[in-house]
């Protein structure tokens, strides 16, 4: 987009699992770019990748997962070519991840301050107090209560939203130019779900990060985002401002995704999608969608349609438009 300048551009990525069964092609033909300062949301249904597509950018990739080829550009550096060395400097300092089971992400063996501390400390030679009253701050500013008090806590003495409020500040404490919120709101009960996305709003203005959020959640999407990717089997399907997906979505699965939000205002059916997500070991041919499409034509079951540019910014890879 004219006038805007890019933080993350992911090129032609492909992630591949290696199993038994067969090679999961579990991100193909990615490519995406994200610009500085805006909230960027990751949207589809569970297991369509989205998750990997971030982990790929952190380097993250779990085994027997392989990036296999592919461009990630941030800030003007291939993170793919950079040794592990060069790589853990910059996850955590200048790309850090809040990871979707807040259990799974803090270690029960070690206070939550401590962790806090703990990953200022591997970053920045700063005295031992230093990182301390630094966890401190981040507690106060991500508002748990009793601050003082939490920071020797154990991961169990916490709630669920709490947790969270401690992941994220871990994913600050270094103060990142790019913040991936891997469904940040999961498990959470409804209040507690709003407390955490308006938490996200202000410290994105407060340390002016760019944030990108994985979510399935179309709510979440309409309150907190600029612009949109769709994600389906693995790829780019749709990438657009959010007033303009909402008000004028292209791709069939976008529709599908917006039918079947439950409307409090219209007595309507909700629209569900048929069939399932595919088998990523032997994914349909062509567009990957068409065996659930109600528009698909004899090209969508032989050829992959490339993504164009409907309108300035409007992104959409279906054989409709092409």
């Amino acid at each position: 987009m004219k006038g805007r300048e890019e933080i993350l551009r992911i090129e032609d990525l492909h992630v591949y699992f290696y199993t038994y069964a067969g090679v999961v092609r579990a991100v193909e033909d990615l490519n995406l770019t994200i610009y500085r300062g805006e909230t960027f949301a990751l949207v589809g249904e569970t297991g369509c990748g989205k998750s990997m597509t971030m982990r790929a950018v952190m380097r993250l990739v779990p085994p027997p997962g392989r990036i296999v080829k592919g461009r990630i550009i941030f800030d003007g550096i291939d993170l793919l070519k950079l040794p592990e060395k060069e790589m853990r400097k910059i996850r955590g300092s200048k790309i850090s991840m809040i990871f979707q089971d807040p259990n799974t992400a803090l270690d029960p063996l070690y206070t939550v301050g401590y962790q806090v501390a703990e990953t200022i400390l591997a970053h920045k030679k700063v005295p031992k107090k230093s990182a301390w009253q630094r966890a401190l701050r981040l507690f106060k500013v991500t508002e748990i209560p009793e601050p003082q008090h939490r920071l020797g806590a154990y991961p169990h003495e916490l709630s669920g939203g709490m947790k969270q409020r401690v992941v994220t500040s871990i994913a600050l404490s270094l103060e990142p130019k790019l913040l991936i919120a891997d469904e940040p709101t999961t498990a959470l009960d409804v209040t507690v779900q709003a407390q955490i996305l308006e938490l996200l709003r202000e410290l994105q203005r407060k340390y002016s990060v760019t944030l990108v959020i994985i979510t399935h959640n179309m709510g979440v999407v309409a309150e907190m985002a600029n612009r949109i990717a769709v994600m389906y089997a693995g790829s780019i399907v749709e990438v657009a401002d959010v007033y303009e997906l909402f008000r004028n979505p292209l791709h069939p699965y976008t529709r599908g995704l917006l039918n079947a939000i439950p409307s409090i205002t219209e007595k309507k059916r909700l629209q569900a999608i048929p069939g399932t997500v595919p088998n990523m070991i032997r994914p349909p041919s062509g567009c990957k969608f068409h065996p659930r499409c109600s528009y698909a034509m004899e090209i969508c079951k032989h050829k992959r349609p490339q993504i164009v540019e409907v309108s300035e910014g409007h992104l959409v890879a279906c054989h409709l438009y092409s």
